[in-house]
């Protein structure tokens, strides 16, 4: 597998990936997450591939089918009254083909994610889990991962 930024002629691999990650979103939480639609139109996911502050990474084969993305973003909380200067890459989004799931490909696109954030400067890399999704939490707990901080919420 090679590990690449994302370019136009991934954005369908991309695409197909995006509806998986909806479809476990809408499971676990119908509430929240809309059932068959996309996350990005083909403009903004074409904006976000070009775009290196937000930065797409595509894990493909050999064929360069598209195994798993990562979509990160860099943060800077600069001249905050309570929040230090720090440069952190923020996942945004990690997903790898459920046919291919259990190969390691999301730990070398994590690791790949973690090595770009170390040549860029940042402090650290930060990301974010619905509960609902189990299976993505333990994943990121076996890279090392810790809680930074807790969403919580109440339903009325």
């Amino acid at each position: 597998m090679d590990i690449r930024r994302a370019q136009e002629r991934d954005m369908d691999g991309i695409n197909r990936l995006l509806c998986q990650v909806l479809a476990v979103h809408h499971e676990g939480r119908p509430d929240l997450f809309r059932k068959d639609t996309k996350k990005y139109t083909d403009e903004e996911l074409l904006t976000l591939i070009r775009d290196d502050a937000r930065p797409v990474f595509v894990g493909v084969d050999a064929e360069e089918h598209v195994l798993g993305y990562a979509f990160c973003v860099f943060v800077r909380h600069t001249d905050d009254n309570i929040l230090t200067d720090i440069l952190t890459l923020y996942i945004d989004d990690l997903c790898v083909d459920e046919k291919r799931r259990g190969q390691h490909i999301g730990k070398k696109l994590y690791e790949y994610v973690l090595a770009f954030a170390k040549s860029q400067g940042c402090h650290n890399v930060t990301l974010n889990v619905w509960a609902c999704n189990e299976g993505a939490r333990r994943f990121y707990e076996s890279c090392g991962l810790v809680p930074q901080k807790f969403g919580l919420e109440k339903l009325i």
